[in-house]
């Protein structure tokens, strides 16, 4: 099916891919769905969704990343978060890979990336699963099919997961690789089957892109309140904090549940779909997310389920605690059409602390908020990276160290410049746990962190009394409407004080370990809000 004025042969060539068996260009959702099956790939589930599983890597692949060391970039990366893989090896990958495409079927999608066209990129992804493309197709922005006719991609992705690297040819580090050159615009994967590496590596990208141009790539979901798109709200927080669950509130616009730039006017989705995970998803607690994973073209990955009924099992991790379904926007209710809200006017930055030490919320000054930005601390919560079984704490500076090819200073700045121009409130939201660490404590109740967030929100939080912390120094409401009290003092909900203490000053201690990269590089100002040792 040839969509746009192309012939798909000559854009698979113009790519550099030459000799395939076939390429498929811009297929729609039920194109995309029989071929994925014709091939194998999946099976039919209920409503017209996908099954589809993505072999061993359930998650992302972080240690397979790398970024080539090209001149223009060499001294605009941050090397010590980014692997280098050296350009011959890159070209030795390309010509490979491209090689193993001969004779074979392709599935190309054009796409945008950006809902702000000011600051968007046009995106080709060229893939050799059919349920790659029909998962980018949702995650990405699909163009109106007349745009098409003028569609010139200034980065393409070549994704390829029976493709196997070659470590000693191809200067990487075992069969599974993702590679970025930024000069020739070019990713490549391959020995994977997870389909969230085809939309993280786009997010990368935007991540080295817009910040030279005054805007702020955020790792972040974000909503607005009905008919009043200046009264916008960003949720930082890596996979597992809740920033899928906690923007996707009903009584507001959700813009997106990932990925956002905000610009000089606005705050904009970088997406056009979502990608929620489902491990105990339940129809009550979530019912717009819960209802996406019976309606036509969903992707649903690793997931157990019934081969008589295809009836989902949402409690069953037995292939991965990172069951996810991928869908358009559209198929949330209260979702903008836009994907444009105006600027922020509250951030909350979510953690998931597994010490069970911080508060369920506190406010922060901008010193402060810049502080916990770039300690980013959470706990990596099981499947969203290939190894992790249960929580594990962790540093993951501006809440996306993996998506981040710039010095996290960069983002820090930007975000200081952003609060101060526009006058943001901030807050750090705990979706960990209470009464006792991992192991021992309980998940902080969903029920309590979503009245604290309304709160927040409609401005109402500002009006409590307030405590100082005595272990990080921000500010904890005493009392809210609707939250049991004790919960908002940590250490009162846990049986055994001493322990909390010895675990306040173990993350405590963490935090100083974790801050000291950073203080050359940022103000008096939020040095003096950096956590002190007792």
């Amino acid at each position: 099916m040839n969509i746009g004025r192309y012939n798909p042969d000559q854009v698979i060539e113009n790519s550099g891919i030459k000799g395939v068996k076939a390429a498929h260009y811009n297929l729609l959702e039920p194109a995309l769905i029989q071929a994925s099956l014709e091939r194998g790939e999946g099976e039919l589930g209920q409503g017209g969704t996908l099954l589809v599983s993505t072999g061993k890597f359930s998650g992302r692949s972080p240690k397979d990343k790398f970024t080539v060391m090209e001149p223009s970039v060499k001294d605009s990366i941050w090397w010590e978060n980014n692997q280098p893989m050296e350009a011959s090896g890159f070209e030795a990958l390309r010509k490979d890979m491209f090689a193993y495409l001969r004779d074979r079927d392709v599935f190309v999608q054009d796409l945008y990336a950006g809902a702000d066209p000011t600051h968007r990129i046009n995106v080709r992804q060229i893939h050799e699963y059919a349920w790659h493309n029909l998962f980018i197709r949702h995650m990405l922005r699909r163009p109106e099919a007349r745009e098409l006719d003028s569609f010139v991609p200034e980065f393409t992705v070549v994704n390829c997961p029976g493709f196997a690297a070659d470590p000693e040819k191809h200067g990487c580090r075992s069969s599974t690789v993702i590679a970025v050159s930024f000069e020739q615009k070019l990713v490549l994967i391959g020995g994977t089957g997870y389909g969230g590496e085809n939309k993280k590596s786009i997010f990368s990208i935007l991540n080295y892109l817009l910040p030279p141009k005054g805007v702020m790539p955020m790792h972040c979901s974000a909503n607005h309140a009905i008919g009043n798109p200046d009264d916008t709200a960003v949720f930082f927080g890596l996979s597992g904090t809740g920033k899928t669950t906690l923007s996707a509130d009903p009584n507001r616009i959700l813009l997106g549940d990932d990925e956002h730039g905000w610009s000089e006017n606005s705050t904009f989705n970088f997406e056009g779909g979502c990608y929620a995970k489902t491990i105990h998803l339940n129809a009550e607690a979530e019912p717009e997310i819960f209802a996406t994973t019976s309606r036509f073209s969903t992707v649903i990955e690793n997931m157990v389920y019934d081969p008589y009924t295809r009836d989902l099992d949402f409690e069953d991790d037995s292939i991965s605690a990172n069951m996810r379904c991928a869908y358009p926007m559209h198929f949330i209710s209260n979702a903008s059409e836009t994907g444009i809200g105006g600027q922020p006017k509250n951030i909350i930055m979510l953690t998931c602390d597994a010490f069970g030490v911080l508060p369920p919320i506190a406010r922060l000054t901008p010193a402060q908020a810049m502080y916990h930005f770039l300690s980013g601390f959470t706990s990596k919560v099981a499947g969203t990276e290939l190894g992790v079984t249960e929580p594990q704490p962790t540093f993951s500076t501006c809440f996306g160290a993996p998506f981040m090819p710039r010095r996290p200073e960069v983002y820090g700045a930007l975000l200081r410049d952003k609060i101060a121009a526009n006058g943001a409130k901030c807050w750090l939201v705990n979706s960990g746990w209470t009464g006792g660490a991992f192991g021992t404590g309980s998940r902080m109740p969903i029920k309590a962190t979503r009245a604290l967030l309304t709160a927040a929100l409609d401005g109402s939080l500002n009006d409590s009394k307030f405590r100082k912390d005595d272990n990080f120094g921000f500010e904890v409401p005493v009392s809210v409407p609707g939250v049991d009290a004790g919960l908002l003092d940590p250490r009162s909900t846990w049986a055994d004080k001493a322990a909390y203490d010895a675990g306040a000053k173990k993350l405590v201690g963490m935090f100083c370990d974790n801050f000291a990269q950073y203080e050359e590089h940022v103000g008096e100002d939020v040095l003096a809000q950096a956590v002190k040792r007792a």
